[in-house]
């Protein structure tokens, strides 16, 4: 059951398992990768109801970069923990894809999306993934 504190609407994983059918594992994983924007309250995810309105009124992050318009994004490789604290910024993918591309274990990094206009993480990605997704392009 979703909370209500005040005007606020707060959604748990519970709630988003139960009302939209996915699994909690799934919603985890798109909370931590930032497809859908939630903050972590003690050990609990929460999500906005607003949150939830632009992950759905907005087309996937990986579509609008494949898309006939480019996007003005910035893009920033950094450690996933406290064990790796480099941290390199990018203009283009192609520069992006070579500076994962120079770390010795690629599994301990992954890559922000910013939009350049806004400064709004677009995206939470890891190396991995970001290599698979652009390393053809």
């Amino acid at each position: 059951m979703a909370r209500q504190i005040g005007a606020l609407t707060l959604y748990s994983v519970d709630d988003l398992h139960a009302q939209l059918g996915l699994s909690k594992m799934t919603i985890r994983a798109y909370l931590r990768e930032g497809k859908i924007r939630g903050r972590k309250l003690g050990v609990k995810w929460y999500v906005t109801e607003e949150a939830l309105r632009d992950y759905f009124a907005e087309p996937a992050a990986g579509n609008q970069q494949k898309s006939g318009t480019p996007k003005n994004y910035r893009y920033i490789v950094k450690g996933i923990n406290d064990l790796v604290s480099e941290q390199e910024e990018c203009d283009t993918i192609e520069e992006t894809v070579r500076c994962i591309e120079n770390q010795a274990i690629i599994s301990l990094f992954q890559v922000v999306v910013i939009d350049k206009e806004s400064d709004e993480v677009v995206e939470l990605i890891k190396a991995r993934d970001f290599l698979e997704r652009y390393q053809s392009q």
